[in-house]
C-alpha cells in the first residue's frame, strides 16, 4: 500500500514539519561541517513492525533541496524485521542531517499506527470481520494516520465529517428521535450510518430504513444477540471499549464491522535509527 504523496494534505503537513524543526537553517551543522561535505546514510528498523511512510522520504529531501540517490528498499505494509535496512540516502551532509529527526519521526508515528492497525486484523482474522479505524487521529495528521492504518490492514471509515453520515444518540436527541433524524439524513445522497441504544430504537430505525446501524458499548454476548436478531437486514458495526485482548470475542458475534479507536489515539511509536558516514575529501 503505497502511499499518496501527492496530496495536499500530505505535502502542507511535510512542509510544517520540516519549518518547525529546521526554522532558518540547522545552526548546528553550519557551524560544524563544511558546506561541501558529503555523507551517505541508511534508515534501520529496530523493531519488528509493519512500515508506513517511507514514501515520504523523496518529498521531506526535495524540500530541502535534494540529494544525490535516495533508494527505497522497502514500502509502507512490509514487514520489516529487528535491524532491516529500509532506505538509503547520499548527499550533502547537512541536507541529511537537516532531514534525519522529521523523517524518523514521520515513519515511527505511522509504522506504529500500522503496527497497531496490523495486530487488531490479525487478532480477528478468519472470522470475516472487517477493523475500522476512526476520527481519533492526531490533529493535521488524520490523511497521513488514515493511510497508515490502511497500509497495516485497516479498512478506512470516514475521512471527517464531510464524506458520510454517523448519526449518534446526541444527533437522534437532538432531531426529536431515530425517524425524523434518518428522515433528514437520507436527504444528503450520502452513506448514512445510525447509532442504536435498544431494540424499541433498532427496529424504527430499520422501519425508516437504514441499511447501515453501530451498535455502541455493548458486551460480546449483547453484540452477538442484536447481530442475530438483526439478521442481515442491515449492515452492523460494533464499537466502543474494544482492546487487543477482547477483540476476538467480538469478532466471533458475526457483525460486518468492528471500529477501534485505539488504531490511532494509541499506537506507540516504533524504533527506526539512522546511521550517517561522512565521506573523506
Amino acid at each position: 500500500m503505497s502511499f499518496d504523496v501527492s496530496h495536499p494534505d500530505v505535502r502542507e503537513v511535510v512542509r510544517r514539519a520540516l519549518a518547525e524543526d529546521v526554522g532558518a537553517g540547522d545552526i548546528t551543522s553550519k557551524a560544524t561541517i563544511p558546506e561541501d561535505q558529503q555523507a551517505s546514510g541508511r534508515f534501520f528498523a529496530r523493531d519488528d513492525l509493519v512500515l508506513a511512510g517511507i514514501e515520504l522520504l523523496p518529498l521531506i529531501y526535495e524540500e530541502r533541496g535534494g540529494v544525490e540517490d535516495l533508494r527505497l528498499l522497502a514500502a509502507s505494509g512490509d514487514r520489516c524485521s529487528d535491524g532491516q535496512c529500509i532506505a538509503t540516502v547520499k548527499g550533502k551532509a547537512r541536507t541529511l542531517l537537516e532531514c534525519e529527526r522529521v523523517s524518523l519521526n514521520f515513519m515511527q508515528r505511522l509504522s506504529g499506527v500500522a503496527t497497531l492497525g496490523s495486530q487488531f486484523v490479525e487478532a480477528a482474522a478468519g472470522t470475516g470481520v472487517k477493523i475500522l479505524d476512526t476520527r481519533k487521529t492526531t490533529p493535521g495528521l488524520r490523511q497521513l494516520e488514515k493511510m497508515a492504518a490502511a497500509a497495516g490492514g485497516v479498512t478506512n471509515h470516514r475521512i471527517g465529517l464531510w464524506d458520510a453520515i454517523l448519526i449518534k444518540n446526541n444527533h437522534i436527541a437532538a432531531a426529536g428521535g431515530v425517524r425524523p433524524a434518518l428522515e433528514r439524513a437520507f436527504r444528503m445522497g450520502v452513506p448514512v450510518e445510525i447509532e442504536v441504544r435498544s431494540r424499541a430504537e433498532l427496529d424504527e430505525a430499520l422501519a425508516v430504513g437504514a441499511k447501515s446501524l453501530l451498535l455502541d458499548n455493548p458486551t460480546p454476548e449483547e453484540a452477538a444477540e442484536w447481530v442475530q436478531y438483526i439478521d442481515g437486514r442491515a449492515t452492523t458495526e460494533l464499537s466502543g471499549g474494544i482492546t487487543l485482548e477482547n477483540i476476538r470475542d467480538y469478532a466471533r458475534a458475526g457483525a460486518d464491522y468492528i471500529s477501534c479507536g485505539a488504531i490511532t489515539h494509541s499506537a506507540t511509536s516504533v524504533d527506526l535509527n539512522f546511521r550517517i558516514n561522512f565521506e573523506q575529501s
